[in-house]
């Protein structure tokens, strides 16, 4: 009875279609290749006529929320769910190494499967994060049986979401080994106690040099992946070829829901994967919220259950088609989710100059007068304009690093945030248009074109862009992080194309658009030390000079031509 009212309670804050039976969950063992076993749950229907099977591989544990939102939510509805701990996590043999375990294992699970009585040949995966990428591992070569995948949030390319910037993405994946290593010291209670303390216990680990050096305290040996993948910062080197599911892009036949995040970590890999099914001629759809990586389990929970569930019946049972259109997203300074054939649609650029007195002006506008210093924000004391040679520059000092606020991050400050107060710092420099006189919709990824000088030349450039209220909040909605070539020489004026995260956003008449430009994001990212020297290795510091050159440097902005399809409410849950 407890059962069936959660179930039903679930239904209902979901906004599902309300349970169709009674289910059982039952612990099973499943052999892999090497004589290791794999713990699972299985969870079985109580139909005459289920619908398939449903794998989940996991390194969290099989308890909430997964079996909750997977198990329980896909067994009442018809359908057997396998919930299996990957090796070396929460009671399965074996030691976990992230990643480039889970090709084979998964291959060994979908051939026990096909030992099983009640598993009738239709198979279907599904997850977010760790869960997404363990499905892309499995169709580097695509079991026969599969029908259908909802991969949500997930990479296909570990060593991108790692480096794929130059700089090692340290606050989210210290952060998360930090959070591996610990996950299994006691119970729910604990882990939540855990994570509450990491931004304390972390701080150390972080400041510290050499980067694997200082999280020795902290992880303990628990997590020896850590100092591995810091070891190996060349993208060419074969040792991540174990760390890159690619392959499953060209190989994938089967139809596949890709749901993200607008500040998800993954975004570009999701979009990514997207396109490459779409160039194939894949049945693949996409949606798109206004989540970060962690709020696609809470504020993203009811599109995922129901878009989920909705794929699964059509795909594997059947049913009536899932969706209206291939691509739904949401558009953030509006609050409204839109409907597209295909993403990302047509846009046409528009192209913003910079100016020395820290404005933006459309270049079809007349730039031998730009607007005057007065529209912009005061300049801070160590940003020093020259407004004969039209250049701007600041000093980055890898001491007191330019701190992360908000952006596509895993743990810390993530999301959207008002950034008054970093922009204020003497290490960031804006670039701030008039308010806009009308409503401006930026579709895609915008691009800025930056001319820059560095001295030293080991250097990094991170750029953002911003939506200014009538308030004077500014908010972030698209960034880039870029790593400079040390090989150039120090003082020379360097010519980036930049492209930053898509994006669906209405910039609100009234409101003006900001770009910023500063030397780092940290600790999203690792510090640029300004020396020479591997990751693993460098213990120096030393400042570094940022000179923009105005004149050879603007933003593109990719600007709706149409209005799209408008689906449903405001509400960022629907």
């Amino acid at each position: 009875m407890a059962s069936r009212l959660t179930d039903a309670a679930l239904g209902r804050l979901l906004r599902v279609a309300p349970a169709a039976n009674d289910y059982t969950v039952s612990a099973v063992r499943v052999p892999m290749r090497d004589g290791v076993t794999l713990a699972a749950d299985h969870f079985a229907p109580r139909t005459r006529k289920p619908r398939g099977t449903v794998l989940v591989r996991t390194p969290y544990g099989r308890g909430l929320p997964t079996s909750l939102l997977e198990g329980r939510l896909y067994a009442a509805r018809g359908y057997h769910v396998i919930i299996q701990s990957v090796r070396g996590t929460f009671g399965s043999g074996g030691t976990f190494r992230p990643m480039a375990q889970e090709a084979e294992d998964g291959q060994d699970t979908v051939a026990w499967l096909r030992g099983q009585s009640w598993f009738d040949g239709r198979l279907a995966t599904f997850g977010a994060s760790y869960l997404a990428w363990a499905q892309w591992a499995l169709m580097q070569d695509p079991p026969p049986e599969l029908r259908a995948a909802v991969v949500l949030v997930g990479p296909h390319d570990f060593r991108e979401a790692v480096f794929g910037t130059g700089a090692f993405t340290v606050g989210d994946f210290l952060g998360w080994s930090d959070m591996i290593a610990h996950q299994e010291d006691g119970g729910l209670v604990a882990r939540v106690r855990n994570g509450a303390s990491a931004p304390r216990r972390l701080r150390p680990a972080l400041a510290g040099l050499p980067i694997p050096d200082a999280a020795d305290p902290v992880l303990r040996g628990r997590a020896p992946w850590y100092r591995e993948w810091l070891s190996h910062p060349d993208g060419d080197d074969p040792w991540w070829q174990p760390y890159r599911a690619g392959e499953s892009l060209s190989r994938a036949d089967v139809p596949v829901l890709l749901i993200g995040g607008w500040q998800d970590l993954f975004l570009t890999q999701t979009l990514f994967q997207y396109e490459a099914l779409r160039s194939r001629g894949v049945d693949v759809a996409l949606t798109v919220g206004p989540w970060t990586h962690l709020q696609l389990g809470l504020q993203g929970a009811a599109v995922v259950a129901r878009e989920g569930l909705a794929w699964l019946d059509q795909h594997m049972a059947g049913g009536r088609p899932a969706r209206r259109a291939a691509v739904r997203v949401y558009r953030t300074g509006e609050g409204r989710w839109h409907e597209m054939a295909a993403w990302p649609p047509p846009a046409t650029p528009a192209v913003f100059q910079l100016h020395a007195s820290r404005t933006l002006t459309l270049a079809a506008s007349p730039v031998a007068t730009p607007p005057p210093a007065s529209a912009a924000p005061p300049v801070p004391d160590a940003v020093r304009i020259g407004p004969e040679e039209g250049t701007v520059s600041f000093r980055y000092d890898p001491r007191r690093p330019t701190p992360t606020v908000g952006g596509r991050t895993l743990t810390g400050s993530m999301g959207v945030k008002d950034n008054r107060r970093l922009e204020a710092r003497p290490d960031v420099v804006t670039f701030t248009t008039d308010p806009l006189p009308t409503a401006v919709d930026v579709i895609g990824s915008p691009t800025v074109e930056l001319a820059i000088a560095v001295d030293p030349p080991h250097a990094d450039v991170f750029v953002r862009l911003c939506d200014v209220d009538e308030r004077g909040r500014s908010r972030n909605f698209s960034d880039h992080l870029h790593r400079l070539d040390p090989a150039v020489p120090a003082g020379e004026v360097q010519h980036l194309t930049l492209t930053l995260d898509a994006c669906f956003h209405r910039l609100r008449a009234g409101h003006r658009l900001r770009l910023q430009v500063s030397g780092g994001s940290f600790p999203r990212y690792a510090r640029n030390l300004g020396t020479p020297g591997a990751p693993a290795e460098a213990r120096t510091h030393c400042p570094c000079l940022h000179t923009i050159h105005c004149a050879g440097s603007r933003l593109l902005l990719p600007v709706a031509a149409a209005a799209p399809t408008v689906s449903g409410a405001s509400s960022t849950t629907r």
